[in-house]
């Protein structure tokens, strides 16, 4: 049974409404994209899609948190995962901005980098 979706592209300022047909994690087809991303960015988010995540962590014996970010999209059923492994990990300073912080987070293949240094 085919399950259709109406999403909005956030890959440009135009914001196409798209409808997605898809059955399970097979696309059907993407109507109302005006560009190739559009078509990309619907098929990804209606089967499997992905988030930055971005937080401030604790850092031990400092004021200032660390600011932190995973160097690219991860799957969005793993930011609570990651999240508290965030929040589990102690972090010392001194960290430079581009630090990894948590290499493989949650076994995604990607890093979880500083976005600013906390001396």
């Amino acid at each position: 049974m085919s399950t259709t979706e109406i999403i909005t592209c956030i890959n440009c300022p135009v914001g196409c409404r798209m409808e997605v047909t898809h059955e399970g994690e097979t696309v059907l087809s993407v109507k109302g994209n005006t560009c190739k991303r559009g078509d990309v960015y619907a098929r990804q988010e209606c089967v499997a899609p992905l988030r930055m995540v971005t937080a401030v962590a604790p850092v031990r014996d400092r004021e200032m948190p660390v600011s932190l970010k995973t160097r690219t999209p991860i799957p969005k059923k793993l930011i609570d995962d990651c999240m508290r492994a965030v929040m589990e990990k102690p972090f010392e300073a001194p960290i430079a901005a581009g630090d990894v912080l948590i290499p493989n987070v949650c076994g995604t293949g990607v890093d979880v980098i500083a976005t600013k240094a906390v001396k």
